[in-house]
């Protein structure tokens, strides 16, 4: 068993020199969450990371400083008009399996935290599975499950 540590981890901004493995850690999510067409998505999703007036963005997770990335996390701020104010929305989490377990999520979660304090933003807000239950227990420990419940109209 892998122990259990945040502050072991590094967490950094993505870098033009991670697009390798970033987008094999990318391709791990889109299988997870079964997208079936990643060819097309993942090139999509650098272009914006890269791209300096899009709004997401991207944190990585590596083992040491210049180390490459074990997970990355999309997000992105969104206004909450019920509360008049801007919070974080967590679009992507994903943690190569290797990492699950070692406090590498906690850290990415973490410094999350951190952007949103550094930023104004009043909290952070993310969607799963229901199904996925290793996340799951990792998000229980860590944060507060709401009761919204999620709906998608398609256009």
């Amino acid at each position: 068993m892998v122990e259990r540590e945040a502050s072991r981890w590094v967490v950094d901004a993505l870098r033009a020199e991670d697009h390798e493995t970033w987008t094999a850690l990318h391709r791990g999510y889109l299988d997870f969450y079964e997208v079936t067409d990643p060819e097309r998505v993942s090139p999509a999703i650098w272009a914006w990371l890269t791209d300096p007036d899009h709004e997401l963005e991207c944190v990585v997770v590596r083992p040491a400083p210049g180390a490459q990335p074990v997970g990355m996390a999309h997000f992105r701020p969104f206004v909450r008009p019920l509360a008049a104010a801007t919070a974080c929305f967590l679009d992507d989490l994903f943690v190569a399996p290797a990492a699950r377990g070692s406090g590498a999520v906690d850290a990415l979660l973490a410094a999350l935290q951190q952007v949103s304090r550094d930023r104004g933003w009043t909290q952070v807000r993310w969607i799963t599975r229901e199904s996925n239950a290793r996340a799951r227990s990792t998000y229980d420990r860590l944060a507060r499950q709401t009761d919204l419940v999620t709906y998608e109209l398609p256009v």
